[in-house]
């Protein structure tokens, strides 16, 4: 059987790739290596009767309009959004708490500083200004520098006017703040060392960078185009962000699409012909009109495709792309919900059921990470903590919940030994320092799940362990993401494209690369 399309890799984005494929008529196939659809956003038992998210624990956030586009409640889809997106904690037993509500956060940071309490409103106005002017960009497909089309200009032109209107502050604002290290962007509006490294985390998350390196403010000026904010959603799926991805298989198949899991993918054949095949490790030939990877770049060209395929130039480049993983999850079934110091009272709950920060100072989210330039795990990581079971009581027997711990930073490369050999040593020492803050957590684990870099790798196929399919810095970013001349999700093999992370807008679970990757693909077949 020969189909219009075939899909490397059922995470979102191939899933979401999938369905506008099939709504539009085309014969989809998407491959699976695992025996699950998801990719990076599943739900899995850590414990009988435990279930966790395993990897993402936030949707990073899912575009509105892919929702609606692909009508994912009527697929089962239902979004937990928490009243607070982050508490953050110190080791002294303070804790703030930043919620979508704006004046609930203003009397949080009052018992800081009044003078942050007083800047935290225009910060929150000047992103969502500046969030509603990127907006756009992030489901437009990356215009080529050298040969712009006129719908390019059209679309940057309608971008450049909106800049106009953003009115001499924040258009300022936005012309510094893009290669500026996060810490220097906090520090020109707070005093509190507690909020500054709160809001300064989501410039590192996930990458291969503390607060002080620069360009790292492009992280809060990009959340704030998915989002209208500068700090982290703390929304997820109902059912752990496996509902997310089984409502995507859901649409994906109503639409005529077919799924096949447990099917490896080992070469990419003949893409720069008419007449590409998959080729699976079983020895099983695809045929298809086109290929589309939802692999990362580098496994996509350095592992499934013959190099010799490949111009010299191009695989010297992709060889250089970065994608050096930093980060490893520590999943854990609880016998109770635990208790974290300096969060009390009647709202306790409410506080800890978003995101809860470690990561106290601008200096020890740095400290973190100059561990993993040294090829060493951090003793003081930077955490970033979710219960989803607060909200969402399905996941656990009654009484009980489910802990997901994201941790930076533990790089790929140790310097000492392999994770094969250290994870036991690098659990042990993430649950010392949550004790630190949550006393008595240790005594109430019933299990643990350690996923660590090497894990990301071999079990869910990223390249180096890295979550976001390559940095998001400045260089591998919009026109230059994956590759300059290469960011319209087509590649120099005609018959190949690319939908995953490593291609613009990059990573978290918005579905945009999917999207927007699944655009270009319909309008070439169209035009063939």
């Amino acid at each position: 059987m020969t189909y219009d399309v075939t899909i490397i890799g059922a995470g979102h984005n191939g899933l979401v790739a999938a369905c506008y494929l099939a709504k539009s008529g085309l014969k989809t196939l998407v491959l699976e290596q695992r025996e699950v659809a998801g990719g990076g956003a599943v739900t899995e038992e850590v414990h009988p009767g435990f279930r966790c998210s395993t990897l993402d624990h936030a949707a990073g956030p899912l575009s509105p309009q892919v929702a609606r586009d692909l009508n994912l409640s009527s697929f089962g889809l239902e979004m937990i959004t928490p009243e607070a997106r982050v508490v953050a904690l110190t080791p002294d037993g303070k804790s703030l708490c930043i919620y979508n509500d704006t004046g609930r956060t203003v009397s949080e940071i009052e018992k800081f500083s009044a003078n942050d309490a007083k800047s935290y409103p225009e910060f929150v106005n000047s992103f969502a200004r500046i969030g509603k002017v990127l907006a756009p960009l992030v489901s437009m497909t990356p215009p080529v520098i050298d040969q712009p089309t006129a719908a390019d200009v059209w679309h940057l032109g309608k971008v450049g006017l909106a800049f106009r209107g953003l009115g001499k502050k924040d258009e300022y604002r936005l012309l510094r703040w893009g290669p500026m290290a996060v810490a220097d962007l906090v520090s020109e509006w707070f005093e509190t060392e507690l909020l500054r490294a709160t809001v300064a985390a989501r410039g590192i998350h996930g990458a291969f960078a503390g607060p002080w390196s620069a360009g790292t403010s492009l992280g809060l000026l990009w959340q704030a185009a998915l989002d209208g904010s500068a700090i982290g959603s703390a929304a997820y799926a109902k059912g752990g962000m496996g509902g997310l991805t089984q409502a995507l298989t859901n649409a994906a198949k109503a639409a005529g699409a077919e799924i096949r899991t447990s099917a490896r993918v080992g070469q990419i054949s003949g893409a720069y012909s008419d007449k590409p095949k998959v080729i699976l490790e079983s020895g099983e030939e695809i045929a298809s009109r086109v290929v589309v990877s939802n692999a990362d770049p580098r496994a996509t060209f350095l592992n499934l495709v013959d190099p010799i395929d490949l111009e010299p130039n191009f695989l010297l480049k992709m060889r250089n792309y970065r994608a050096p993983g930093v980060v490893a999850k520590i999943n854990l079934a609880l016998d109770g919900l635990p208790k974290f110091r300096g969060v009390d009272g009647s709202d306790a709950t409410t506080k800890l059921s978003g995101r809860i920060h470690i990561g106290p100072e601008i200096d020890y989210l740095e400290r973190a990470f100059d561990a993993s330039k040294y090829g060493e795990f951090s003793a003081e990581p930077y955490l970033d903590i979710n219960i989803p079971t607060i909200g969402d009581p399905s996941l656990a027997p009654a009484g009980k919940h489910v802990m997901s711990i994201h941790v930076q930073f533990a790089p790929y490369k140790l310097k000492q030994g392999d994770w094969t050999g250290r994870s036991d040593e690098f659990a042990a020492n993430v649950i010392g320092q949550l004790e630190k803050y949550a006393p008595g957590l240790r005594e109430a684990i019933i299990a643990r799940q350690v996923i660590t870099p090497l894990d990301l790798e071999q079990t869910y196929g990223l390249s180096g362990g890295h979550i976001h399919h390559g940095e998001q810095t400045l260089d591998q970013f919009f026109t230059f993401r994956p590759l300059i001349g290469w960011a319209q999700y087509r590649t120099p093999l005609k018959r190949l494209y690319l939908c995953g992370a490593g291609t613009h807008p990059g990573g978290g679970l918005t579905g945009l690369p999917g999207a927007n990757a699944a655009r270009e693909i319909a309008r070439d077949l169209n035009r063939r």
